[in-house]
């Protein structure tokens, strides 16, 4: 009866992560709540059946209406401290509590040898707190930068009112007679900074960084936002990718997808372009989209093995570009569940990994014991 109970208990934790639960959770992101689900949330029809069968799920929703899940990254185990080998100062993911100015850069003698890939991994890390954390250095600046870009040159471009600079190029050219032109699109390289503008500056010196104001702008304007949907597909196709749901933001490969892959492991500045694309959809009102087109990389990365040119990046890059945390946090759980070898996994804390293989591994002998197999069936082992 007990292990029975044990077991049921161990099913519902697993509920938490569903996205049919209670629908008034609100997740944060560094800056600003959720407003809607993302198409990375798990869905019952994606469902993995060797965890959690779809009729058992069904079963113990109907039995225990009132069951209340608390956040699946709650707890103890995910509480971590700067003595962690794999720590990162500028890695907000598992903090409670928001940090307003960047942490200073410490030394700990007692974390050990740190690996390159981790060094490199807290470099992206900096630049991206810095994006989530909506660029604190740039508040001083801001009232000289909205009297010096009043004229808002990106919301201009994107309205068709004026061209991208020096190419003279006007947004609805772009859309319409730069899409499938892979080698101008791969060869120029000043129009990426029009398409996806940011707070940031880029290589084009004649791109102008985005405003507060311009922002908001942007984000109050219809026809502004449509047409920066056309140009993440302009984008996409050019990597091989289509959207296949406007609404939650979930990709995948197109029909094309192995020659513009061959070309994304060949030419790894797309690695930045990618990086600012996420960016933007951040900024300018698609922030849903961010999680699943990081999720895709991380499928073609770490599963189907292609891409491996983009692997890196799409870990220290584009997993740490998602504003969600709760995203953000399923995206690097994913992560670690297909990276291999897993003793070289610098994205997250020791402690957090320890405690997902520990949970794996009892939810593998539930699972077994639940089924009737033994604990010498191959399955169980």
């Amino acid at each position: 009866m007990c292990r029975g109970v044990l077991y049921l208990c161990k099913r519902v934790q697993y509920l938490a992560s569903l996205p049919w639960r209670a629908e008034s959770r609100n997740e944060q992101s560094e800056n600003k709540p959720s407003e809607r689900r993302y198409s990375s949330d798990v869905e019952v029809g994606n469902i993995d059946d060797r965890l959690v069968p779809r009729h058992e799920i069904r079963e113990v929703l109907d039995r225990f209406p009132d069951i209340q899940t608390e956040d699946e990254f709650t707890g103890d185990e995910y509480r971590v401290d700067e003595a962690d080998e794999f720590y990162c100062d500028y890695d907000s993911t598992w903090e409670n509590e928001q940090r307003e100015n960047p942490p200073r850069r410490k030394t700990y003698q007692t974390r050990g040898h740190r690996n390159h890939k981790f060094s490199r991994f807290e470099n992206a890390a900096r630049d991206m707190w810095t994006y989530r954390h909506d660029y604190p250095n740039l508040r001083g600046t801001q009232n000289f930068n909205e009297q010096e870009y009043d004229a808002k040159p990106n919301l201009n471009f994107y309205l068709g009112n004026t061209p991208s600079l020096p190419d003279g190029v006007y947004i609805h050219q772009f859309h319409d007679e730069w899409k499938g032109k892979y080698a101008k699109l791969e060869r120029v390289h000043t129009f990426i900074q029009w398409l996806f503008p940011l707070q940031e500056p880029g290589m084009n010196y004649e791109a102008k960084t985005l405003t507060k104001q311009e922002i908001q702008d942007f984000l109050d304007s219809k026809p502004a936002k449509d047409n920066l949907l056309k140009s993440y597909k302009l984008m996409l196709d050019f990597y091989g990718i289509k959207l296949e749901n406007p609404t939650t933001g979930k990709v995948m490969r197109a029909e094309h997808w192995n020659e513009r892959f061959q070309n994304l492991n060949s030419h790894t500045h797309n690695n930045l372009r990618i990086t600012r694309i996420l960016k933007c959809l951040g900024t300018l009102g698609y922030r849903h989209y961010q999680a699943p087109l990081v999720r895709f990389f991380l499928e073609e990365t770490l599963i189907n093995r292609e891409l491996q040119s983009v692997k890196d990046s799409a870990l220290s890059y584009f997993v740490f570009a998602v504003l969600d945390k709760q995203e953000r946090r399923k995206l690097l759980r994913f992560a670690y569940e297909h990276y291999e070898p897993k003793d070289q996994f610098v994205w997250c804390p020791k402690k957090i990994q320890m405690a997902w293989s520990n949970l794996w591994h009892e939810q593998n002998q539930l699972n077994c014991e639940g089924n009737g197999w033994g604990k010498t069936s191959m399955h169980c082992k």
